[in-house]
Order: structure tokens, then C-alpha cells, then sequence
């Protein structure tokens, strides 16, 4: 039961980013005539030439690509990303639909940043050809998704104006790094690394008042060269605040690190707490 209602959530969740999508295209990329990358990019290219509607190139190419990704990934691919795959043009005939002709702005400014906002929500159906070269090639999903975007805007600089073609770099800018900060979303932790003479009551505050595994490295100090332990725990952005003050009540002279990780596994993160009966410590 748990699982299925895990794989409802998110599938709203990619319906939800999808429509975000959808809604950034119809209101502010295609009223402001603004290029772009990705599936729509292609779309806008086609328009302009065969004058194919936008969204029907969409749901034509997505599928496409979906039976690429299919026949290169496999069926439980497919079925991940099928959702994604055809809620976007969908969501986009719908808007399109009900707000056509529906300008909130015409700045290009705040097109090209809002748009970019809502596009970042979403990597639509241009990331399968991206993970074929890297499964084939191992080239980098990232640098792949960069380079496929420029070819696109490039396709649309002979029918575009030098300053959309700016704007166009800068939409590119914009989604890609919000969509980066999307897919850290919830991921992100903070690592704290501590030395100090009082480390055993910072482990025992840690333990008991964070509920937050530790770890204890044996190091030397660098001028008197004495050996000592240093703590290391991963705790979540909310709790930082509450770690760190912890610490320099124990210890106000405590050196404290703290570095921002892009993604912790394991136990206490994706994976239950388990905690020792022995000594009553938490694993993780």
C-alpha cells in the first residue's frame, strides 16, 4: 500500500511540473516570440517553417521519443516515464486553449526569467537522446542536454532577431540552472565535521538531542602534533541552526566545518533509523 501510494505521488508530482511547464511555454514564450531549447525549441523551429502547430509537433516528436526510449531502456523505462511523456503537450493544448491570446506581461525581460522558471520545472522529452549517448558513449547527461539546447536555439537564429537570439541564451541559462536546483531539491544535507577536547559530550548531544548517527575519525593536531578525534555527522538543512548551537554549548571553542553534500544515502535517509539496543546508539 505504501509503495502505491509512493508511485501516486509521484506521478502528481511529474503531472504538477509538467503543467508548471506547459503554463511557462503558453504565457510566456510563445506570446513574447522568445526561442528556446529543448522540445519546444524544435517546435518553434518547425512552426516557423512548415507551420506545424507547436503542440501537436510536441506530443508527435515526445512520442517519438518514447519509443526510442522503449526499444534503448527497456519497458520499465517506458514506464517511468510515460507520464512525463504526454502530460506536457497535453497540459499545453489545454492552457493554450483556455488562455490563448492571454498576455500577463510583455517584457522580455521578465518572459525570458519567469519562463525559464517554469520551464526548469521540467526536462521534457529531450533528455532520452542525452541518456542513449551516455549509456553508448558515456558522454555526461549534462554536457549532452547543454550542447542539444545550443543546436536548437542555433536551428531558430535564422528566423530570429539578434536581441531573441540573447534572450534565447539567456532563457537557456536561466532553466538550466533552475532545473539543476529542482533535481538537488530535498537531497541536499549539510555535513558538519568537529574537533574538540570535549568531543565524547558533543557525540552523546548529538546522538540523543539531533537523533543523528555519528562518526569519530582518529586525527593530529597540526602544531602540537597530538592525537585526537574528530566527529563527523550529516544532519538536514533544518536541523543545522539546532546542531551547531548544541555544539558550542558544549564546547564554545569547538572548531566546527560545515559543508553542503549533494545527496546522503543510507540509514536515517533513505533508509529507516535502526538503533542498537546494546548501547542505545542510532545507526545512521
Amino acid at each position: 500500500m505504501r509503495q502505491i501510494l509512493k508511485r501516486i505521488v509521484e506521478t502528481l508530482v511529474v503531472i504538477f511540473g509538467n503543467c508548471i511547464y506547459a503554463f511557462g511555454i503558453a504565457m510566456f514564450i510563445l506570446p513574447s516570440g522568445l526561442i528556446t531549447g529543448g522540445t519546444t525549441g524544435i517546435a518553434l523551429f518547425v512552426n516557423d517553417v512548415f507551420h506545424t502547430p507547436v503542440t501537436v509537433f510536441v506530443f508527435g516528436f515526445n512520442t517519438i521519443m518514447f519509443l526510442i526510449g522503449f526499444f534503448a531502456f527497456g519497458w520499465k523505462f517506458a514506464a517511468n516515464t510515460i507520464v512525463s511523456t504526454f502530460s506536457y503537450p497535453i497540459a499545453l493544448e489545454l492552457i493554450t486553449r483556455l488562455l490563448g491570446g492571454y498576455r500577463i506581461t510583455d517584457d522580455l525581460i521578465l518572459c525570458t526569467v519567469f519562463g525559464g522558471i517554469c520551464i526548469g520545472a521540467s526536462t521534457g522529452g529531450m533528455d532520452i537522446p542525452p541518456l542513449i549517448l551516455n549509456k553508448y558513449f558515456k558522454i555526461p547527461v549534462s554536457s549532452s542536454i547543454y550542447v542539444f539546447d545550443m543546436l536548437i536555439l542555433l536551428l531558430q537564429v535564422f528566423h530570429s532577431t539578434g536581441e531573441q537570439v540573447l534572450y534565447g541564451i539567456l532563457l537557456v541559462i536561466v532553466y538550466s540552472a533552475v532545473l539543476d536546483k529542482c533535481l538537488m531539491l530535498g537531497t541536499t544535507k549539510m555535513q558538519i565535521k568537529v574537533v574538540s577536547s570535549h568531543i565524547d559530550e558533543i557525540r552523546t548531544a548529538v546522538l540523543k538531542d539531533i537523533d543523528r548517527g555519528v562518526t569519530l575519525l582518529n586525527s593530529e593536531t597540526g602544531f602540537l602534533r597530538n592525537n585526537t578525534m574528530m566527529l563527523l555527522t550529516v544532519v538536514s538543512m533544518r536541523e543545522l541552526a539546532k546542531t551547531e548551537k548544541l555544539i558550542h554549548e558544549v564546547d564554545p571553542d569547538a572548531f566546527v566545518i560545515i559543508n553542503k553534500v549533494s545527496e546522503v544515502s543510507g540509514r536515517g535517509f533513505s533508509s529507516k533509523k535502526r538503533y542498537l539496543k546494546q548501547t542505545g546508539d542510532v545507526e545512521g
